[in-house]
């Protein structure tokens, strides 16, 4: 990255840009750290057809955490903007994005639990597929969103030229921004690209006829449309085939502010470390409206929307509404 460019880029955005472009993840974590939330699952050892976690769930803790202190400073005198500065500042050998990220960060026994219920769905349903772990590689779509266009370039060819490394062929993703890049904004950059990629709710949506799914008490459910999911892969009915396919449960929506037209939780693209106080607004806007709905569950399939609609419920100080990701409905629906 340029010092030309560096100076165009928001202190966060070129924060993950870093990471992304250095460490291959947006946190900056070591080789070491990614995939640990597999241990325990069983892959198929063929590849033609793979697992895509993505960045999002695997380190939502880790996110959340960050998010979290990125909004008491940006309140505070120092301002967010001259805290991910020193974050992203290397001299003298020390990594200060990693001491950043470490202090920031907090585990919890239902870290990447949407991931891990995904694929015990896929297995459940019969779905065959394998797991790349360490050598997954980042999509590189927030490098697209921040405007490096030339680093995002080479990041797409390198992708995918470690896909077919491993002969993979289809790719079952679960974060809607990676299963976007993976599908469009990469294979817009590659020539010749020919990797089948689908999102986990149309694979799940293509295979849960044969299955008798019943939700453990009955409840009232809402669906919150993930931009990226909704508007850019307009992935909309698959959500609510499945949701409509779970014996116990009462769908609701709100009036006009769903599928297409549902609005944004005010995370996504970096724009949480970038304007931390407006993703709050919309993020407690968009939980009220849902709210309206008397449902007792917000169900979404984003990483982000999930910690945005629950920051939102905490800003309205709501404490008996759940916010849980679709893999989680399924699983408990499927008893795995």
């Amino acid at each position: 990255m340029s010092k030309k460019t560096r100076d165009f880029i928001p202190q966060g955005m070129k924060l993950i840009a870093e990471n992304i472009i250095s460490k291959d993840n947006i946190l900056g974590a070591s080789k070491s750290e990614k995939a640990k939330w597999s241990r325990g699952l069983r892959f198929s050892d063929k590849k033609e057809t793979i697992f895509f976690a993505g960045c999002g769930y695997q380190y939502s803790s880790s996110l959340e955490s960050m998010i979290s202190l990125i909004r008491k400073t940006d309140k505070s005198v120092i301002g967010s903007d001259f805290a991910m500065g020193i974050a992203s500042f290397k001299k003298l050998g020390i990594d200060t994005a990693g001491i950043y990220r470490k202090i920031s960060t907090k585990e919890t026994e239902e870290e990447a639990k949407p991931l891990k219920d995904a694929v015990k769905v896929l297995q459940k349903l019969g779905v065959e597929f394998g797991y790349l772990g360490e050598d997954e590689p980042c999509c590189g779509g927030l490098l697209y969103y921040a405007g490096l266009r030339e680093e995002f370039n080479k990041t797409a060819n390198d992708v995918y030229k470690k896909l077919k490394s491993f002969g993979v062929k289809k790719v079952i993703s679960i974060v809607p921004s990676c299963t976007y890049s993976l599908k469009k904004l990469i294979s817009d950059s590659v020539l010749g690209y020919d990797i089948e990629v689908k999102h986990f709710t149309q694979v799940v949506a293509e295979n849960i006829q044969s299955k008798s799914m019943s939700y453990p008490s009955n409840v009232k459910v809402t669906y919150h449309d993930p931009c990226q999911l909704g508007r850019y892969l307009n992935i909309m009915d698959e959500p609510r085939k499945i949701l409509g396919a779970i014996k116990g449960i009462e769908f609701v929506e709100p009036d006009w502010t769903r599928r297409e037209w549902a609005t944004c939780c005010g995370g996504g693209g970096g724009f949480e470390v970038v304007y931390p106080e407006m993703s709050e607004i919309i993020a407690k806007n968009r939980a009220a409206e849902l709210l309206k709905t008397g449902a007792q569950i917000i169900v979404t399939q984003c990483p982000g929307c999930i910690m945005q609609l629950k920051d939102g419920l905490k800003l309205l100080k709501v404490d008996n509404i759940e916010v849980l990701d679709l893999a989680e409905i399924v699983a408990k629906a499927l008893e795995v």
